[in-house]
């Protein structure tokens, strides 16, 4: 990865950040099996700790690997971690990017709009083109967390950004926003180039809302072949489908290139999604065909006014996406866009790409449908909305309201299946230059007895409150070392990655622990936004869920995707924990701290 410029508002703290730490060998080890612990019998944890106390002995094998690491972070003007983290855990990520990569948002709805989706999608692209202009100028104010500056990295794969299928390892595409001020819109499968600037001036909301409504007139009824559904495929085989597709024509050719240099996709729908798994559903996979899931962003806008995103997760976290949406939908709100003056010119409609299609192509798509068809229905999503109380209730509980959260994610697994696993939870590492995330591991020794507590006919509310109160702590405690950047599993992914040929796995990369405790069967992540409807993605291991939550001012929401578990035993233990927790965590609210 090439280094940030370091000119503009928005990169002005970029070269002052600290680079990524390598933690010691010794704090990772006693971190490990701290976090092991709770997930292991006695005799399997002995057994984790002589591979561990193997591979930090003096002169051993974890010395050797440790000095490559510290001698790869210095060859690095970036950081020791993110090409190796862009390229394991995304680029060279084979399967398809929908399920297993992209994640979604659903907008809260517009009053004025309903049943008007050309209105509020005229609205929405003029709110993105202009937070695209303050990333694009440099003049968008940093991410910050408590006045510290946050890397700002990410940005730059935000517009005219495109994941690029390549043979073991996909790319990204970047193209030059000040010659490319197009949008793809999409319509019953069809692909329309809107040109966005016209004659040195961008179009006003007024107009675009009047392309917009031609697309749909030209769209009509017909459906096109969904040329999009190639990017529902695993990526080796649409790497293949794609070489072929542009072997055909140079009209392939340069209609993939207009979609992949684009400043964004619009998708419109003809769906009419109502509840709330409708809506996650929609957002996140839709039909599989009016979408093009390897732009980094995509509007999604439906025939009821209804409206949502979806992301392309391989060179950005959901941090920077989600700001941007939290930028339009609270602009549009608050009246804070200019939406300009109509010019009284006329316009050229937009345009339709057109694509040679072959009885080979036609069958490829097909094919593609067919899969895609295949794969969503073996998913099953359920959402989770709570609304008995939210962040400010659990703030008065004295209680971090991210760990209160991760705590009812426990509870509520444990209520399910009577066991608790490994639990992935995001922390984000952008208080270093190129930081992205580590895993905070949310299960503790406090936290499994805190659920059995919780269980016990037996325990007063005071003892469950207690007991609760220690779990939080002990999540606290490990999200604090992962935002930190001294985790366990990305120093272990370095260390790991320096192995070479030949050489023998050390013991600890071949013990159980090793893969049950990242084997993450519950897979967490929290955005919250009080414009969002919903957030989510799908799970990461068969047997596991995809947890994404939002901790509103007075409700929780929780989207649970698996492969067709227990989604509705989940959901509802989920509301019976939540009303569980309050009563045993009120009954232990720490006393005021008095003034000085």
């Amino acid at each position: 990865m090439t280094p940030c410029p370091n000119s503009g508002t928005l990169f002005k703290y970029q070269s002052d950040l600290p680079r990524l730490p390598i933690p010691t060998l010794e704090e990772t080890g006693a971190t490990y099996l701290k976090s092991i612990r709770p997930l292991v019998t006695d005799e399997q944890y002995e057994k984790t700790a002589a591979a561990v106390y193997e591979f930090l002995k003096p002169g051993g094998v974890g010395e050797e690997l440790q000095r490559r690491l510290i001698a790869h972070d210095r060859s690095k003007n970036t950081s020791w971690l993110i090409d190796w983290w862009n390229s394991y855990a995304y680029m060279a990520y084979r399967d398809p990017v929908v399920v297993y990569v992209n994640y979604f948002f659903c907008f809260v709805d517009v009053k004025k709009y309903v049943n008007k989706p050309a209105g509020r999608a005229a609205e929405i692209i003029t709110a993105a083109m202009e937070f695209r202009r303050l990333v694009t100028s440099q003049e968008l104010v940093p991410d910050m967390a408590r006045k510290a500056p946050l890397c700002v990295n990410q940005y730059r794969y935000l517009f005219n950004s495109c994941r690029i299928p390549q043979r073991g390892e996909d790319v990204a595409r970047t193209a030059d926003p000040s010659e490319n001020n197009h949008i793809i819109v999409m319509r019953k499968n069809q692909f329309y180039v809107l040109e966005l600037v016209v004659d040195g001036r961008q179009l006003s909301t007024t107009e675009i809302e009047s392309q917009i409504e031609l697309i749909y007139f030209f769209a009509g009824d017909h459906k096109d072949l969904p040329i999009g559904a190639f990017t529902t495929q695993d990526r080796d085989s649409w790497f293949k489908l794609r070489e072929k597709f542009i072997s055909v024509s140079s009209k392939n050719i340069l209609s993939l290139d207009k979609i992949e240099t684009s400043a964004f996709v619009v998708c419109l729908d003809d769906t009419t999604p109502v509840t709330y798994e409708e809506r996650a559903m929609s957002c996140w996979v839709g039909d599989g065909r009016n979408r093009f899931f390897d732009k980094s962003c995509e509007f999604i806008i439906f025939d009821n006014g209804v409206a949502g995103f979806n992301g392309e997760h391989s060179m950005m976290d959901a941090t920077p996406t989600s700001r941007m949406c939290e930028f339009i939908l609270e602009g549009l709100e608050k009246g804070k866009f200019n939406h300009g003056v109509s010019s009284g010119q006329k316009l050229d409609p937009p345009r339709k790409l057109g694509f040679d299609l072959t009885a080979s192509v036609i069958r490829d798509v097909r094919a593609a449908e067919e899969k895609f068809d295949a794969l969503v229905a073996q998913h099953d999503l359920k959402v989770v909305v709570f609304e008995g109380y939210g962040k400010n209730a659990i703030k008065k509980l004295g209680c971090s309201p991210d760990a209160y959260a991760q705590m009812a994610i426990q509870l509520a697994y444990y209520k399910t299946y009577g066991k608790c696993v490994a639990t992935y939870e995001s922390a984000q590492t952008k208080k270093y230059a190129y930081g992205r995330t580590e895993t905070g591991r949310s299960v503790s020794v406090e936290s499994v007895a805190w659920v059995k507590g919780m269980q016990d006919e037996f325990l007063s509310l005071e003892e469950k409150g207690n007991l609760g109160r220690k779990a939080v702590a002990a999540q606290s405690s490990y999200m604090a070392l992962a935002a930190d950047g001294r985790g366990v599993d990305r120093h272990l992914l370095g260390l790991r990655l320096l192995i070479k040929p030949g050489e023998k796995k050390p013991a600890l990369f071949t013990d159980a622990s090793f893969a049950l405790s990242s084997h993450w069967a519950l897979s967490t992540s929290q955005i919250t936004s009080e414009y969002f409807l919903g957030y989510g993605w799908g799970q990461v291991v068969s047997d596991g869920y995809g947890v994404a939550y939002m901790i509103k001012e007075e409700s929780l929401h929780f989207n649970l995707v698996s492969l067709n578990l227990h989604n509705d035993v989940f959901r509802y233990n989920f509301l019976e924990a939540l009303r569980e927790m309050r009563p045993a965590f009120e009954a232990t609210i720490p006393p005021p701290k008095k003034l000085a």
